[in-house]
């Protein structure tokens, strides 16, 4: 094992982390706003939409040679978080 290249490796995984931690806190602030324009707890969770996004999701990964098990597993994990932190900080009004 070469551990240099490891380092550098390691090194691109945490710049690449950084750069998805900065994108979630944008896809929080955004997710918030939706969240005022909700009037019913119903509203949150819209099945449609959530199949549309992971068939394309799962178009892409194939196209780009991705494993699309891992990407979809990755999506979904995002929807359902941030459907529980709507869920959770939901409001009637």
């Amino acid at each position: 094992m070469n551990k240099k290249k490891l380092i550098l490796a390691r090194n691109k995984i945490d710049q690449l982390d950084n750069s998805i931690f900065n994108l979630l806190k944008q896809r929080t602030r955004v997710v918030k706003d939706m969240l005022k324009l909700k009037r019913y707890k119903n509203q949150i969770v819209d099945q449609k939409r959530i199949n549309i996004i992971i068939k394309k999701i799962r178009k892409k990964s194939i196209k780009h040679g991705i494993d699309p098990k891992i990407t979809t597993r990755i999506w979904k994990s995002i929807i359902w978080s941030y459907v529980n932190f709507q869920r959770k900080n939901f409001k009637k009004k």
